[in-house]
């Protein structure tokens, strides 16, 4: 996490003793990562965290991938699927690898128990709707366009508000940590000595919401809390409420940050994708390309040229606006160009951008260090003549006068 914080009720100093109003002792709980020598946060329960029954194993979430001999690009058209599930169970894994899984949510039902993933970080990226996590670290209002970094086991409910009429359904994309890894913030944005974002970073301390009160809930019953790991998810009976802590301290803990406070990097010419990045983890990289003034030399040519990222697979979705690179992608698209393969402007673009001083594109990335394998589910979504798009056009080709570049 960036930086040190506090929410609650806490003792002046850590592992002593911290009593009740009836005079029983919280239950203090160390929780981080990395053996004690990564970021953590120290807890305080009402009651003992180990106090729990019932455990039975509900399903298999593992993942089956297929066409893993496959290279080709993709564009995947995630415009018509239809909400199912609760923000758990709606889950829909459409592209991943031994590093991280890309899944996509429109959530029908509402959570009845409280989840926790033992295997790995979630950044969720709500593209429509608005609501509340309630986390065992306090409460996190979030709406469109905010990420949502929810660390590796903390305890959590997502509650979506009803949508009006005529507003499209609630729907977000989840990022998961595959190899034990951790969303952090990239460390050239960061001071070695203080871990504060520096003057240089698009984003900072300021723009981050952290949890809030209401934080306590001092009940009894039965509630069911589900846990994600060994790719599984196992079903715990608890006789208290799981978010029972009266205080916690440290560098842990949940978090949004919103996709409109990304200030993006801009410059005389075109600039790389790394200047977008957001998040990492590792062997993969979370960008965010934002509306913003475009390259400003005479003779600029504002969409990014063609490249080969031969170390990565590249998969972009696509928010709102009008990304002027790419024909035929729509709000709601994914593209995937594979590692080895050149990739660039359609066909008709370049031209076009020429002179355009602002884009108005907002899109979520996801850089990979290993090939990204599509499921069965990303091949329903996809379009078979995606790869082909760029072959329907050769040079000195003009459109008819009725006929947008847009269109070729």
């Amino acid at each position: 996490m960036p930086y040190y914080t506090q929410l609650g009720e806490i003792p002046p100093k850590r592992h002593i003793q911290f009593r009740r109003p009836d005079g029983a002792l919280y239950s203090e709980e160390v929780f981080g990562i990395e053996g004690f020598v990564g970021p953590t946060s120290t807890m305080y329960h009402i009651h003992p965290p180990t106090q729990v029954a019932g455990w039975k194993k509900l399903y298999s979430t593992k993942t089956e991938y297929v066409e893993t001999d496959v290279m080709r690009m993709r564009h995947l058209q995630s415009q018509d699927c239809t909400p199912k599930g609760d923000p758990i169970t709606g889950r829909v894994v459409l592209l991943g690898n031994v590093d991280v899984e890309m899944s996509i949510c429109l959530p029908a039902e509402t959570m009845d128990y409280h989840y926790k993933n033992g295997s790995g970080d979630e950044l969720l990226f709500i593209h429509h709707g608005s609501g509340t996590v309630f986390t065992s670290m306090g409460t996190l209002a979030f709406g469109p366009k905010d990420y949502i970094v929810i660390p590796k086991g903390v305890i959590y409910r997502m509650v979506f508000d009803p949508v009006a009429a005529g507003e499209p359904a609630s729907k977000f994309l989840c990022f998961e940590t595959m190899n034990t890894s951790h969303f952090h913030p990239p460390p050239r944005y960061m001071s070695k000595k203080t871990s504060q974002f520096l003057e240089h970073a698009p984003y900072c301390e300021r723009d981050l919401r952290l949890p809030t009160l209401p934080l306590t809930h001092d009940e009894s019953g039965d509630f069911e809390v589900r846990i994600k790991a060994r790719d599984s998810i196992h079903s715990y009976t608890y006789d208290y409420h799981p978010l029972d802590l009266i205080g916690w301290d440290g560098c842990y803990y949940p978090y949004c940050f919103n996709i409109d406070d990304f200030s993006p990097i801009v410059g005389k010419h075109h600039m790389p994708p790394p200047t977008h990045q957001t998040f990492e983890g590792h062997n993969f990289v979370i960008c965010s390309f934002c509306p913003r003034v475009l390259d400003f030399h005479p003779e600029a040519i504002p969409v990014p040229y063609h490249h080969s990222n031969l170390d990565s697979d590249e998969v972009l979705y696509y928010v709102e606006g009008n990304y002027k690179a790419r024909r035929g992608i729509d709000s709601g698209s994914f593209s995937l160009h594979p590692q080895g393969i050149p990739h660039g402007p359609h066909p008709g673009t370049i031209e076009k951008s020429l002179g355009a001083t602002w884009t108005d594109e907002l899109a979520v990335m996801c850089d990979t260090f290993r090939p990204l394998h599509p499921t069965m589910a990303a091949l329903e979504m996809d379009d078979p003549d995606y790869p082909a798009s760029w072959a329907k056009w050769k040079p000195g080709d003009k459109p008819a006068k009725d006929e947008s570049p847009d269109t070729w």
